[in-house]
């Protein structure tokens, strides 16, 4: 099976690759309209496509972390712990002709599902790409919370292995903007 190639994003304004296995979370519930989620038909990971804000009073190394943070107090994690910022090459990019920053990050949170109170640790990797032209950072998370009790024998867990941190690269830098009115008049 190949990754979806070119996937319609925010109404056709993007597109970007996505991995093999992954349903449209707007099929099955109401998403904010700054979103684009997707689901892992087998496992509990998710990736995410935020249009956020441009935060200009952070910079840098301390924008991916200021986004990281800003992610574990919305999902109400009890702990969060970076461990490692890196920035992104532009030329990697499909959006390094309006993107003039990108970092990637990784860390845990220790996050409850639902009204659980158990909390998991959960990996989450971020690119942060920001689009200062436009006033935005277009924010892609990978969720990767730890594997359920669930049989990895099970046939359809055979047929939808779970995504790579190579799956998430591949939907950060085949991301493409094909509508620039999608950010208003500017």
């Amino acid at each position: 099976m190949e990754p979806t190639q070119d996937y319609p994003l925010f109404g056709g304004a993007f597109s970007a690759t996505l991995p093999v296995g992954a349903i449209d979370v707007s099929d099955l519930r109401p998403i904010p309209d700054n979103q684009e989620v997707f689901c892992h038909r087998v496992t509990d990971q998710s990736l995410i496509v935020e249009l956020l804000e441009l935060q200009a009073h952070v910079r840098g190394e301390a924008a991916a972390r200021y986004h990281f943070e800003d992610v574990g107090g919305v999902q109400g994690a009890r702990a969060v712990h970076v461990e490692a910022v890196q920035p992104l090459l532009l030329e990697n990019l499909a959006l390094r002709g309006c993107c003039e920053e990108a970092w990637f990050l990784s860390g845990k949170q220790q996050v409850a599902k639902g009204n659980q109170q158990v909390t998991k640790d959960v990996t989450l990797h971020q690119a942060l790409l920001r689009l200062t032209r436009y006033q935005t950072d277009l924010l892609l998370t990978f969720n990767q919370p730890p594997p359920d009790d669930r049989s990895s024998l099970d046939p359809e867990n055979l047929s939808f292995p779970p995504w790579s941190l190579g799956d998430f690269e591949r939907l950060v830098t085949s991301l493409t903007l094909h509508d620039p009115d999608i950010f208003g008049p500017q």
